[in-house]
């Protein structure tokens, strides 16, 4: 038996060298298994598919046909009463024509200011309550958070006629407030005045909404890891400064993932200036954006009559605004801010 091992390891030896001068590794017992479970095919998880189905019907039902048969709608109109293949026609008035290109370029422009609005007063702000909230001696923190996030939890209806009636000049408190605190002389009626009206309803949308991004970058600060903050720490670097120059760089992609949810809620727009300001989006077109000109082109307001084809043209230009901004920020910001993921 002894006689037989030897022999059996002598004749292995040519093997594993010759597998070694031809630069392959010699196969062992631990190789023979894993090509055994390589071996064994995985069994197809139909179920997968099964549960995912009611969501993927109900969601192109909702959102993928919708979507089609409005950018197809933007190709047709009807031409001496018959619906008719139009190309690139109903762009070229929406951008040519001076009456609806007034209305186009005044409701863009809008949009863009309600979106910079966001973008300088909603996300810092809510950078520094995460910040504040994240320090962990504070107390009544999770008081703090629920209650900066529960107005948005609350209906846009019910936000717009609230700020109505704070704002209003008659019968609101916002000048008995500004009077108690000297600054009474400060307050106009801001919702009435063209040169303030777009800049109040922002204002109402970023108190409504800085719960968002301030839970968003709450929750990226917790995710940093505590050897970061405590290598941190032991170079001395702590307070502001720690938050400036450790966690800041390390929730950037958190700030890019808010800064395109902002975009996309900014240019998808509604409710809110409806709520507030009416269909008319008033005082003379001053709060008017995509949404309230998208909603008045396609179903009509007042003496206005609707016009599916030139409202499915607005909706054409939304999405390929939102869809611009989406593709800017994952092909180009995106990749550039994946150094700082963990």
């Amino acid at each position: 038996m002894r006689a037989r091992c030897i022999s059996d390891e002598i004749g292995a030896v040519p093997i594993a060298a010759s597998q070694l001068r031809a630069g392959q590794r010699p196969m062992n017992a631990s190789d023979t298994k894993t090509t055994n479970i390589s071996e064994i095919k995985r069994p197809r998880r139909w179920h997968i598919l099964v549960f995912l189905l009611p969501a993927l019907i109900v969601y192109t039902a909702v959102m993928i046909l919708p979507l089609i048969e409005t950018l197809r709608q933007s190709f047709f109109n009807t031409v001496e009463g018959q619906y008719t293949f139009v190309g690139l026609g109903n762009f070229k008035v929406l951008f040519g024509d001076p009456r609806w290109a007034a209305d186009f370029w005044n409701a863009l422009k809008n949009n863009f200011v309600f979106f910079l609005i966001h973008m300088a007063v909603q996300n810092p702000i809510g950078i520094a309550l995460a910040a504040m909230l994240s320090i962990p001696k504070l107390r009544f923190s999770a008081f703090y958070r629920t209650a900066i996030f529960l107005p948005t939890l609350l209906s846009f209806v019910i936000v717009g006629f609230i700020w109505k009636l704070i704002l209003s000049p008659i019968w609101g408190v916002a000048p008995s407030l500004l009077d108690v605190v000297g600054l009474k002389w400060l307050f106009a009626p801001w919702l009435g005045k063209p040169d303030s009206a777009l800049i109040a309803v922002s204002l109402i949308s970023v108190w409504q909404y800085i719960g968002i991004p301030m839970m968003l970058i709450y929750a990226a600060l917790l995710n940093i890891p505590d050897e970061v903050i405590e290598a941190a720490e032991c170079d001395g670097v702590t307070g502001w400064s720690q938050f400036w120059k450790i966690k800041l760089p390390l929730i950037l992609p958190a700030i890019g993932i808010v800064s395109i949810l902002t975009f996309v809620g900014n240019f998808n727009a509604f409710d809110l200036i409806y709520t507030v300001q009416g269909a008319l989006a008033g005082p003379d077109k001053s709060t008017d954006i995509l949404g309230t000109l998208l909603y008045r082109t396609f179903f009509g307001f007042q003496l206005q009559l609707g016009d599916r084809s030139m409202g499915a043209t607005i909706a054409a230009i939304m999405f390929l605004i939102i869809l611009a901004g989406v593709s800017l920020y994952l092909f180009v910001i995106q990749r550039r801010m994946r150094r700082y993921q963990f």
